[in-house]
């Protein structure tokens, strides 16, 4: 069995890397919308870093509740899992943005 405070802890490490990741990926989209691909796509690499240690964080616990183990939810695993979620969705859309004003600004070069 995973105690509240296990289960509470791996929200607050998903709430502190996924908006690590989350400032990253809006870094991000600054520095592309600026037109600095080559900072937009490190920043990005950045974010999916962060986001990747969100992940395993979360799929110990769930590797533990697939053991067997009983899981009381929190809110702050809540929040945590909504964290996540939400930012892997923006990283994803990030990245297509980002794509996008690249090709505008080729586009606009062209003219």
């Amino acid at each position: 069995m995973a105690t509240k405070e296990e289960i509470s802890m791996v929200g607050f490490a998903l709430v502190a890397y996924a908006g690590d990741a989350r400032t990253a990926a809006l870094h991000a989209l600054d520095a592309a919308e600026a037109g600095d691909f080559d900072k937009a796509n490190a920043m990005l690499d950045e974010a999916q870093k962060d986001i990747n240690e969100a992940h395993n964080q979360q799929t110990q616990l769930l590797s533990k509740e697939a053991g067997g183990a009983q899981m009381d939810v929190t809110f702050i695993m809540v929040h945590g899992q909504d964290t996540l979620m939400t930012t892997m969705l923006l990283i994803d859309q990030s990245r297509y943005m980002i794509r996008m004003l690249k090709r505008i600004k080729q586009l606009e070069e062209k003219q």
